[in-house]
This record gives structure tokens, C-alpha cells and sequence, in this order.
């Protein structure tokens, strides 16, 4: 019965977002396991699993030579967690509250903070997950040194960045074809695992291979990323600008896209999800 107006200024409402996107941040990490700590166990052995995978192929295949000089496994993990840091991202961006969902009923909730959250998440997971994995071999196995940190970081969040781009295109699909999508994203992340160049260096491709991958915005924040690791690796075939620009776009986009969906929503959508 008594109500006080109160003012919302836009410095309240920036804190106000945040806030909702910090709570269903927390939502979504506890959604894919009810123990956080499992959740993350279970994320690491994934990441692990991945560099032994490619550690036995690369011994196996011989193509150890044709790695970057210095700490093998580092230039194997430099490649799997950016690898690992796109395709969850955009996954976790795809599989986020669509327009439809129940979720969408409470007044402060919409979409893009389910996407803002759902990105977040994936990079939390992402980021502490590597940081335990490369603390315990720095200890326990060989010292880690990396050239230039803060754009080897960089390149991690170019990787997360363009991860999101890429899920919000999906995810502004998605309520129009779902199969398709399904069908398209798993495509998409197969081919990452050739695409995203992590198993070879850019430099020693020929050029009509180089034209095979330097479409992938991946490729081209792996490679800088070794170069920023690695003292005696200078890349020369990729670029930062280019997935910077290609991120921004796919974003811009696939928003758009998401606020036509969103406008067009149906409630029986939530049905076939």
C-alpha cells in the first residue's frame, strides 16, 4: 500500500546488473554439479585427459620435432586450454536461458545477463582450472616460464571472447532450428580440434595450408599465444586484430539476432528444449 519511488540512476542500475549477473554466475556453476568442488575435479581431469591424449600422439606420430623449442608440454597445454576455453564457453553460451524460459518470468532476469552468466562461468571454471593444473606441474615436475604473461593472458580472454561470439550466434539460431544447431555446434567443435591449429606451429605451414586455417579466429590467438609464451617462437602468419574484429562482429550479430528471437519468442518453444 505505501510504496517510495526510488531513483534509478545509471550508476545503480550498472551495480544492479552486475550484482544479478554475479548470482546467476552461481546459479550456473552449481547447475553442472551439485558439488563445486566435483565440478571442478571433473573439469580438470577433462584438460588433463586432453594433454596426455595429444602428449601419446605426438610421441607416437614423431611430430615432437616439429614442436616449439622449449617446455614440450607447456606448448601442448598453451594449445589444449585455449582449445578447452572456446568450445566451453560456447557451449555453456548455447545452453543458456533462452527467451521461453521459466527463468524469464521474474522481472530482472533476461537474456543477456543468462548469457553474461553463462559466459562468466565457463571462464571461472576455465581459468581455475588451468591455474591448478599448471601450479601442480610447476611444483612437481618442470618450472614454468612464460616470456610475456600478460599477453599470453590476452590471448586466453581473446579466446573466451570469441568463444561467447560464436555461442550467441547459436544460441539466436537455436529456437528456430534446434536439430540444426545441435548438429552444427558439435561440427563446429570436431573440427576445432584440427581447425584451431594446436597440434602444429603456424609458421612451419606452407601457404595454401595457411589459408586452410587463418579463417578461425582459434588459430590465430593459439599461435599469438605461443609467441607470447615462448622467447624463441616469433608468429608471423597470424595475427590479435583479426579475431578481435571477427569476435566483435559475430557478436554484434548474433545480438541482434537474439533480440529478434526474443521479440518472436512462444512459450511453446520451451517444449522442444
Amino acid at each position: 500500500m505505501f510504496q517510495f519511488p526510488t531513483r534509478t540512476t545509471p550508476t545503480r542500475g550498472a551495480f544492479g546488473m552486475i550484482e544479478l549477473i554475479y548470482h546467476a554466475t552461481v546459479r550456473d556453476i552449481r547447475k553442472s554439479h551439485r558439488n563445486a568442488i566435483v565440478g571442478l575435479l571433473m573439469n580438470m581431469v577433462q584438460a588433463v585427459v586432453f594433454v596426455a591424449v595429444f602428449f601419446l600422439l605426438f610421441q607416437i606420430l614423431g611430430m615432437r620435432g616439429s614442436a616449439i623449442r622449449g617446455d614440450f608440454l607447456l606448448y601442448i597445454m598453451s594449445g589444449i586450454f585455449l582449445y578447452l576455453t572456446h568450445i566451453k564457453t560456447m557451449g555453456a553460451v548455447l545452453r543458456s536461458e533462452g527467451p521461453a524460459s521459466p527463468m524469464m518470468q521474474h522481472a530482472p532476469m533476461n537474456t543477456v545477463i543468462a548469457i553474461s552468466a553463462a559466459a562468466c562461468s565457463a571462464l571461472y571454471l576455465q581459468v581455475l582450472s588451468m591455474s591448478v593444473i599448471m601450479i601442480v606441474y610447476h611444483i612437481a615436475f618442470n618450472p614454468i616460464t612464460i616470456d610475456a604473461p600478460t599477453g599470453a593472458i590476452g590471448m586466453l580472454l581473446l579466446s573466451w571472447f570469441s568463444g561467447v561470439a560464436v555461442g550467441v550466434i547459436f544460441l539466436a539460431i537455436k529456437p528456430w532450428a534446434p536439430e540444426l544447431v545441435t548438429i552444427a555446434s558439435t561440427i563446429y567443435s570436431r573440427a576445432n580440434m584440427i581447425a584451431s591449429g594446436k597440434m602444429f606451429v603456424a609458421n612451419s605451414l606452407p601457404a595454401y595450408m595457411i589459408a586452410i586455417f587463418d579463417w578461425n579466429p582459434l588459430f590465430h590467438t593459439i599461435d599469438q599465444m605461443r609467441g607470447f609464451i615462448f622467447l624463441h617462437y616469433n608468429p608471423h602468419f597470424s595475427s590479435v586484430s583479426y579475431p578481435v574484429y571477427v569476435s566483435v562482429i559475430l557478436l554484434l550479430i548474433g545480438l541482434m539476432g537474439e533480440f529478434y528471437t526474443r521479440k518472436n519468442a512462444s512459450l511453446s518453444w520451451s517444449a522442444g528444449r
